[in-house]
C-alpha cells in the first residue's frame, strides 16, 4: 500500500524527485562565451549544435559541442528571440523587432505569422511544437507600447494548416511556454504577474482549464523567462539568477546557479544530459543527471 501510494504521489508531481538535485554531482558551470549584448532563444538543431540568440546585435549564433566553437549563423535577424527546429530541421524563429513568426528553410526566410484579426503582433517571444507540427508561441511586449495595435499580450497556436488561433488571452505578459513530454499539458510563464499556468490541451490544440503551477514570488524567481523540460516531465524556468527546477505538481526540486543571471535554457549534448543557458553577455552549461525531453525530431 505504501508503495502505491508512493507511486500514485511520484506521478502526480508531488514528490520532487527520488534522487536530490538534478544537476550532476559537484557539476561546474561551463563558460563558452561572454562577449554578446544579451543572449536568449537556445535550441538544439538535429546535428546537435546548440542555436541561441543575441538579440541586441540581431545575429543568431551556433555552438557547436565536438569543437567548443561558436560561429555566427545569421545576421539582421530582426530581434530574433525564441528558437526552435522543426522535425524537417527547419530554424524557426520568433523575431519580435520585426513583430512576425518565421521559418528559415535552406537559407530562405519565410513568415509564418504576422498578424491576427487584421492587426499586427506585439512582438513573438518564445515557442513549442506538437507532434503534429502545430506551433505554440507567446506574444507579449516589452519596452515601448506606442505602436501596439492589440490590447491582449496572448498566447497563440498556429496550426499544421497554417490557420492561427489566439488560444490564451488572460495573462498579463506570457513569455516562456513548453509543452509536456506527453503533449498534454502546456505550460506558461507570465512574465507580468510572476506565475507559471498549466493548460490542458485540446485534439485541435487550444487548451482549457488553466490551473496556478507556480506562483514565482514564494521561490524569489522574478518574473521568469524561458523553460526547458526534462525527460520525468520537471519543468526548468530561467529567472532572477538560476535556473529553477520544479516537479510537474509545481514543487521546486532545485535552483542552479550561473555566472548571470539566465534568460532561457534547453537540453542537449550526446546523450542530451547536458543544461545550456543563455544568460545576459554568457552562454553556458552545465552537466545534469537527467535528460532533457525528447525533440520533435525525435519522433
Amino acid at each position: 500500500m505504501k508503495l502505491i501510494t508512493f507511486l500514485s504521489l511520484l506521478l502526480l508531481g508531488v514528490l520532487p524527485s527520488l534522487a536530490g538535485p538534478l544537476s550532476g554531482d559537484g557539476a561546474q558551470v561551463s563558460t563558452h562565451a561572454e562577449t554578446f549584448k544579451f543572449t536568449e532563444g537556445p535550441a538544439e538543431a538535429p546535428d546537435g549544435k546548440i542555436y541561441f540568440s543575441d538579440i541586441p546585435n540581431q545575429r543568431i549564433h551556433v555552438y557547436d559541442p565536438a569543437s567548443g566553437k561558436v560561429r555566427v549563423h545569421r545576421e539582421h535577424t530582426g530581434r530574433a528571440n525564441g528558437l526552435m527546429f522543426d522535425k524537417d530541421g527547419n530554424l524557426l524563429a520568433c523575431e519580435g523587432g520585426n513583430r512576425i513568426f518565421t521559418r528559415e528553410k535552406e537559407g530562405k526566410i519565410s513568415t509564418l505569422a504576422d498578424t491576427y484579426d487584421g492587426k499586427k503582433l506585439n512582438s513573438p517571444n518564445d515557442l513549442d511544437i506538437d507532434d503534429h507540427g502545430g506551433m505554440y508561441f507567446t506574444d507579449p511586449r516589452y519596452g515601448s507600447r506606442e505602436d501596439m495595435e492589440m490590447r491582449v499580450e496572448g498566447v497563440y497556436y498556429l496550426s499544421p494548416g497554417g490557420r492561427l488561433v489566439r488560444i490564451i488571452d488572460s495573462l498579463v505578459r506570457p513569455n516562456g511556454v513548453i509543452l509536456s513530454n506527453d503533449r498534454k499539458t502546456l505550460y506558461v510563464d507570465d512574465n507580468g504577474d510572476q506565475k507559471i499556468w498549466a493548460y490542458e490541451v485540446q485534439a485541435d490544440g487550444t487548451v482549457k482549464n488553466g490551473r496556478l503551477l507556480v506562483d514565482l514570488k514564494t521561490v524569489g524567481a522574478g518574473g521568469g523567462d524561458g523553460m526547458t523540460m526534462d525527460e520525468h516531465g520537471n519543468v526548468y524556468l530561467a529567472g532572477r539568477g538560476h535556473v529553477f527546477a520544479f516537479s510537474p505538481g509545481g514543487q521546486l526540486i532545485e535552483k542552479i546557479a550561473f555566472p548571470q543571471s539566465p534568460a532561457n535554457c534547453t537540453f542537449g549534448g550526446p546523450d542530451r544530459k547536458t543544461l545550456f543557458a543563455t544568460a545576459r553577455k554568457g552562454f553556458y552549461s552545465i552537466p545534469m543527471k537527467v535528460k532533457g525531453r525528447k525533440t520533435v525530431f525525435d519522433n
